[in-house]
């Protein structure tokens, strides 16, 4: 479905939360979505959260039950993982999967619990600076050089040598909320990974426009950055749980519910503010939503063929 701005919602995934508790229903879910033709799926990287199992272990570990769709960071914890070695690890998996893997990448939003978990603790602007850095290291380990150098504040290379090649060109898609990260995904990144509840419908629209001027300030097209918008809820007739009685990992802000027509005139709303990627977060983790969003809610908003 196109929108009057231009953006067309090309791809549809879900995200989830990595509970130990929820193995085995993550697993059934993460099938649904492979079998129903979804294109993604995102986990959260909360690698401080006792109840959470490690993002960079569990991807893997799904990648090898499905057979089609892509996985992603969602978003990776920066601070927490060099990104020399996170670059090494994305290019395997999407090496070892066949162009499965995309790389969510975040600056770290928790300073406090980040270094009590043994990782840097940086101010907000240092935080930003680093991921700057980061970018450019993690592409540097992907390129065809046989040795790489990069003399930054916060990363170093010194004749390090890349490889693998990823199998496809993996996507940096950048979390970001405030001026500064904006700025940076319109000088740099390949996506843009926001949040609905982190940030207002008025915000995101004014987030685009921010990262829009980044862009054409860089020379960059703004048209080539992808726009990915994780929101949470529920599809059916029930209400929505309110966002107290959410388990740890859900987004701030209370969770939509409503119809499957209600989710498609929604949706049609996000590719209007300029999102090209839809990412439904299910407060019900079961197969049986995720089979409504893809049955019932993406058909409607795929483009046509010709269209």
């Amino acid at each position: 479905m196109t929108s009057p701005r231009g953006r067309t919602l090309t791809q549809f995934g879900i995200s989830l939360v990595p509970a130990v508790k929820r193995l085995d229903r993550i697993r059934e879910v993460v099938r649904a979505a492979d079998q129903a033709g979804l294109d993604l799926v995102g986990i959260q990287d909360h690698p401080y959260q006792r109840h959470f199992l490690d993002t960079w272990s569990l991807i893997p570990a799904l990648l090898a039950e499905t057979r089609r769709i892509s996985f992603f960071t969602d978003v990776a914890n920066l601070p927490l993982r060099p990104p020399a070695v996170m670059a090494k690890a994305a290019a395997s998996l999407d090496v070892l999967s066949g162009g499965r893997f995309e790389l969510g990448l975040g600056a770290g939003g928790i300073p406090d619990v980040i270094a009590n978990f043994g990782g840097p603790r940086r101010t907000p602007g240092e935080a930003v600076e680093a991921l700057d850095e980061a970018i450019d290291v993690i592409r540097l380990l992907w390129s065809e050089e046989r040795a790489v150098t990069f003399d930054g504040t916060y990363y170093r290379l010194d004749d390090a040598r890349p490889g693998p090649r990823p199998a496809h060109p993996i996507g940096i898609w950048v979390g970001a909320f405030k001026p500064r990260m904006l700025r940076l995904v319109g000088r740099k990144a390949d996506g843009w990974l926001p949040s609905l509840g982190v940030l207002t419908r008025d915000e995101l629209r004014a987030a685009n426009g921010q990262i829009d001027a980044a862009a054409e300030n860089a020379g960059r097209d703004p048209a080539s950055i992808r726009r990915i918008i994780n929101l949470q809820g529920v599809i059916g007739d029930q209400a929505a749980p309110p966002r107290s009685e959410l388990p740890v990992g859900y987004l701030a802000g209370e969770p939509l519910a409503g119809p499957v027509d209600w989710w498609v005139q929604t949706l049609t709303g996000f590719a209007d503010d300029g999102f090209d990627t839809i990412v439904f977060w299910p407060v019900d983790p079961t197969p049986a939503q995720v089979e409504l969003f893809a049955d019932e809610v993406v058909p409607q908003l795929r483009p046509t063929p010709g269209g």
